[in-house]
């Protein structure tokens, strides 16, 4: 996608983030099916679509990560996403919110998604709905920042998908300058490291939970 530019407007401080215990995937995944458990899906996106703001660190990192364990992800590869990403190149805002809205509704944790609906609510000038998602990106976005400090494997930030690894980038500032030089597999994903003038700056890990 070409629109991450937009970030820059939009994304808080970087600073200030201390790296939690290592995410444990099975302990999230079994919170969100669990009815009894305070981290249960249903209980979660009701918080996340009704008062975002009222979401701890812990609620945004179930939300974030359990997208991995949904039925209903929406892919930059499937059609649906592909006319969105058409209207939104083509500037056309009011189809970029009607799809927007649809594919919101099936997969709300979706970066990709919350990205073009922010820039249409923002180009629209409709405040109230892109204050709403920017507290909603902010949320999911500050759980992939608490998540390292790309310092090493063993504390690189963790992202679930190539795209959100993109997003990331944009928000840490690293531009063209720097280069992906490696990419080590693991067994739950792949270590992407990102390097300036031959120097390692970075390590992000993108997860494949589901292969």
């Amino acid at each position: 996608m070409k629109y991450y530019f937009f970030l820059l407007l939009i994304v808080t401080p970087i600073f200030g983030f201390t790296q939690k215990p290592k995410l444990d995937f099975n302990s999230i995944e079994k919170n969100l099916n669990n009815t009894e458990s305070s981290y249960n899906y249903e209980k979660l996106i009701f918080k996340y679509k009704g008062f975002p703001k009222s979401l701890d660190s812990i609620e945004a990192e179930h939300l974030y990560y359990g997208r991995n364990f949904s039925d209903s992800i929406v892919s930059t590869s499937d059609e649906d996403f592909k006319t969105l990403a058409h209207a939104f190149k083509d500037n056309n805002f009011e189809d970029c919110i009607r799809l927007g809205k649809i594919l919101y509704n099936k997969d709300p944790t979706n970066l990709d998604v919350l990205l073009i609906l922010l820039r249409a609510y923002d180009t629209k000038h409709d405040e109230n709905n892109f204050i709403h998602h920017l507290v909603q990106f902010r949320t999911l976005t500050d759980a992939i920042k608490s998540s390292g400090d790309g310092k090493s494997e063993k504390t690189a930030y963790v992202v679930n998908t190539i795209g959100d690894e993109y997003i990331l980038l944009n928000i840490l500032n690293i531009g063209s300058d720097y280069k992906r030089q490696n990419s080590n597999p693991t067994k739950d994903g792949m270590f992407d490291i990102w390097e300036k003038d031959k120097n390692t700056i970075l390590y992000i890990k993108v997860l494949y939970l589901n292969l």
